[in-house]
């Protein structure tokens, strides 16, 4: 039995998460293992109407589960920042789920915007530093009647460069990145050890050229690990030349390590040659703890209530779910399921198909359960 926390959150979320469920069910069923499933009401709606984001009561009920299966967040009644950091990252930090896992894998029956490219050439792992980075929250902003406030930070600008910071800067803002060698260390090694698992080859992105402090200790730590890895081949790229070589060769990589905000970044460039968003899942993994899987798409809140919206990131994330549960009979039959759909033409309008939601979800669950 595994006890799985259910949130459809905002927008298209519950509706997605509802073909999700139907998919695992039928996983479940042919693979002969229970799923309990938990509703949370997590989200935009009880925010508007309490002012709850994520209550002492929910973490509780959350750590009573083996996983959680996550929809969408973010509402346009509500400003920006606000779901996304009091519930989703929240979330992350809670449960230290300290890796984002993002397969970059081309179905067979996606067109993937790159020429020439096929399956063959685009199957690989982007590993993403989840908790540390420039997304700890350090950071402010002065305004030119905070004087000795604006005065430290001139102070450090001219003691790191020789030279006098604008003296007459009406307002400054500053943002810190930061990283440990511990936080570091346990995402590189998971990410060595996926590639000890695959192809054997582990690349590492950073922007060590310019960002030399910070992301010189990444370096380190990545040199340091593999070490012991001696069958895993190695790279060094800034992200800058990854973004080029994603799209030129995405056939070079295996598995991709990175911090946290590079990778916020190359995995949309990774959705969009894997075919798109609606293709695009994530999980958000503590190894020895709950770990959460998701879309990596928003709450697109104008299709809300539609039954129009593409399932497949959300099935495929399910498969993650799956996956990191030990079912990884049953993953590969969700993921072939989804792959089935694709070739059968049996998609959402924005694959060029006519089906709703729900029926892709249930077709997929109707394929898992005769084995076809």
């Amino acid at each position: 039995m595994h006890r799985v926390a259910a949130i459809g959150g905002d927008g298209i979320g519950p509706e997605i998460i509802s073909a999700g469920r139907t998919v695992l069910d039928a996983a479940s069923e042919r693979f002969n293992f229970a799923i309990d499933w938990v509703d949370f009401d997590i989200g935009s709606e009880r925010y508007l109407k309490t002012g709850e984001l994520l209550t002492d009561e929910d973490i509780t009920g959350l750590e009573t589960c083996d996983s959680i299966y996550f929809g969408a967040i973010g509402d346009d009644r509500v400003r920006p920042g606000i779901l996304e950091k009091g519930i989703l990252l929240a979330l992350r930090f809670h449960f230290d789920q300290y890796i984002n896992l993002r397969p970059i894998q081309l179905l067979h029956g996606v067109q993937t915007p790159l020429a020439n490219k096929t399956p063959d050439d685009i199957n690989f792992l982007v590993v993403r530093e989840n908790t540390e980075d420039f997304y700890v929250g350090i950071g402010s902003r002065f305004r030119g009647a905070e004087k000795r406030s604006l005065e430290v930070i001139r102070n450090l600008y001219s003691v790191k460069f020789g030279v006098d910071a604008e003296s007459d800067a009406e307002e400054v803002a500053y943002q810190i990145g930061l990283i440990t060698r511990e936080g570091s260390e346990r995402v590189i090694r998971y990410a060595f050890e996926r590639a000890n698992e695959r192809n054997k080859k582990c690349s590492s992105v950073d922007k060590a050229n310019v960002l030399s402090d910070i992301y010189g200790l990444w370096r380190e730590v990545f040199t340091s690990v593999s070490k012991g890895y001696p069958d895993v081949e190695t790279e060094f790229t800034f992200v800058d030349a990854v973004t080029m070589w994603f799209v030129k060769n995405p056939e070079w990589f295996d598995v991709v390590v990175t911090p946290n905000m590079f990778g916020d970044i190359i995995t949309d460039l990774g959705a969009m040659v894997q075919g798109g968003l609606g293709l695009a899942p994530g999980g958000n993994i503590n190894p020895d703890g709950i770990s959460m899987f998701e879309p990596i798409h928003g709450s697109a809140p104008k299709y809300k209530g539609m039954n129009i919206a593409n399932p497949l990131a959300t099935i495929w994330a399910g498969s993650l779910l799956l996956e990191n549960l030990g079912e990884k009979e049953a993953a590969a039959a969700v993921l072939k399921g989804i792959e089935s759909s694709i070739l059968a033409g049996h998609v959402t309008k924005d694959m060029g198909g006519a089906q709703s939601t729900s029926s892709v979800g249930d077709w997929i669950a109707a394929q898992i359960r005769t084995g076809a």
